[in-house]
């Protein structure tokens, strides 16, 4: 029953509002208007909590797609609230893999590489983990067998509730990992911070890096074991995928290498029993929840019981021009597609040799000059791409039948990814099969292409071929800026694409846009804040 979880939102939204409302202040630890002892009086309250907590990744708020959102402070609710929105405009935007059309506010700083402390979308990047974490350690501290008894919960529920406690702490460490990876030090609250009038403390990179790993190993065999929890929840694997993340880039955490732990965890995730999908298109379609053999961890978006204009709503609409029912939509954005160096890395754009090529090659056409981007903001020119597709594989209506908002999930973690972090951290020096790191690349080709036709021999497995490899199989996924960075090619001469750093045939940048500024209105608040070095 695809997200069972989420569609308790609808029946406890006023409750989990008013917990949540004050937390608009942006670094103030919120106080609640509703007392504990009303939201959590019953096992029926922890659930919705919960799945409020869950919704924080999909939803902007508690009305829908517009009104009474999480995050205030002049924020634009569809565009700079929505974590999958905001998270794709700062993995993806900066990189050879989006550029967009619009001209809205600081949008296309972006792609440019030129951001600033005071771009509205930072700040509400910056907002949405910390508000997020906010909920959880509320629920945390709400969790605890002294709070259980106080409110005669026991027996199964309350079973239930204390081993919630570790997808709580998961998710945590995952909004923790999203402040370290793009921010590069993040406000630090836990469930031991007294709440009242509080003014968070600072984390850096280095002390986030080692919080999120021992949180992760501590709950590691207190979630549910692989493959056994409800659907868009959170498991072992998820621990094990986002740790296999973590230390592959621990290098640029920590300058650290990491890559055998790297490995170690991502086989702890292969062995699990997942495998490849047959069929890659369908992983981005309006049915992947049937896509368990190869998602660890989706994060459920659903076009009626979680309306935004953020989650994979943005995806299908921003990408569609005139062709938007390719995409299963009444209507597109113009706005988002893709350069010519992400067109370069496939040798067929038509996805007939490799199927993973999934672009719009009719209504645009492919040509040298149209694929190169003469004018950014002509949605005509670019590399159009239609991976996500609010259409059902098996032929289905969508929830939303005005076609507004998608059913399309978003891969955080899935198997392809554990195969390539093995690969990379094997070809980088860690101490893996290079035999099985071959074979787990040559299983994504072999899916691409249907055939063994795609397949590599060993000295072509480097770590250069990999990164394009990721492009390939990952593109649009939310990892490409973290993996620019990790080889050091996102501000760097080395690697250039178009409209790099603003410039049509790119150029290098300073080495200060590897992270992303503090928000001037978040250390403004907060005196406890530093901004990173020459912002």
């Amino acid at each position: 029953m695809k997200k069972i979880t989420l569609s308790r939102l609808v029946l406890f939204c006023g409750l989990v509002l008013a917990i949540s409302s004050c937390a608009k202040k942006l670094d103030l630890y919120p106080v609640n208007d509703l007392t504990p002892e009303k939201a959590y009086s019953t096992a029926e309250g922890y659930k919705s909590v919960l799945a409020k907590i869950y919704g924080t990744l999909s939803i902007t708020g508690n009305a829908g797609p517009s009104g009474s959102p999480d995050i205030g402070g002049g924020l634009d609710e569809g565009s700079q609230v929505a974590f999958i929105r905001m998270f794709f405009n700062c993995q993806e935007l900066p990189t050879d893999e989006a550029v967009c059309a619009w001209n809205d506010q600081t949008i296309k700083d972006f792609h440019n590489l030129r951001w600033t402390s005071a771009d509205p979308f930072l700040k509400g990047m910056y907002a949405r983990p910390i508000y997020n974490i906010t909920l959880i350690n509320e629920y945390l501290r709400e969790s605890t067998d002294e709070k259980l008894a106080e409110r005669g919960i026991t027996g199964t529920a309350a079973q239930e509730i204390k081993a919630s406690a570790s997808e709580a702490r998961f998710l945590r460490a995952f909004n923790y990992w999203v402040m370290m990876d793009l921010f590069g030090k993040s406000t630090f609250v836990t469930e031991a911070d007294q709440v009242g009038a509080f003014t968070p403390g600072e984390k850096s990179r280095e002390q986030l890096y080692t919080y999120i790993v021992e949180e992760l190993t501590a709950i590691e065999n207190t979630l549910p074991a692989a493959r056994t929890a409800v659907y868009g929840r959170v498991d072992r694997a998820a621990a094990w995928a986002l740790l296999a993340r973590i230390y592959l880039n621990a290098k640029t955490y920590t300058n650290t290498e990491k890559y055998t732990d790297a490995l170690t965890y991502a086989k702890k995730v292969i062995d699990a029993g997942y495998s490849l999908h047959d069929d890659y298109a369908e992983l981005f379609m309006a049915d992947n929840d049937q896509c368990t053999d190869e998602l660890i961890f989706a994060i459920n978006c659903d076009g009626l019981k979680t309306q935004a204009y953020g989650n994979t709503t943005f995806f299908v609409h921003a990408a569609a021009g005139d062709d938007h029912n390719d995409y299963g939509v009444g209507g597109g954005w113009y706005g988002y597609r893709a350069t010519k160096a992400l067109a370069d890395k496939f040798t067929d754009l038509s996805g007939s040799t490799d199927k993973r090529a999934r672009f719009t090659t009719s209504a645009f056409g492919t040509s040298s000059a149209q694929l190169t981007i003469s004018d950014v903001g002509n949605f005509s020119f670019g590399l159009h791409v239609n991976k996500y597709r609010n259409i059902r594989s098996d032929g289905g209506s969508t929830s939303d039948a005005q076609r507004n908002f998608s059913d399309v999930d978003f891969p955080v973690f899935r198997l392809a990814e554990m195969y390539l972090i093995y690969a990379e951290a094997t070809a980088r020096g860690g101490a893996g099969d290079a035999g099985l790191a071959l074979t787990y690349v040559n299983n994504l080709r072999e899916r691409a292409y249907g055939n063994t036709t795609g397949n590599i021999n060993a000295a072509q497995l480097t770590p250069d071929f990999i990164l394009d490899e990721r492009a390939r199989e990952l593109y649009w996924e939310g990892h490409r800026r973290t993996d620019l960075v990790r080889f050091d090619r996102l501000t760097t001469a080395t690697y250039l694409w178009p409209w790099k750093g603003g410039i049509a045939s790119g150029t290098a940048v300073d080495a200060k846009y590897n992270i992303f500024p503090i928000p001037a209105a978040n250390i403004t608040a907060n005196p406890n804040l530093t901004q990173n070095t020459n912002y």
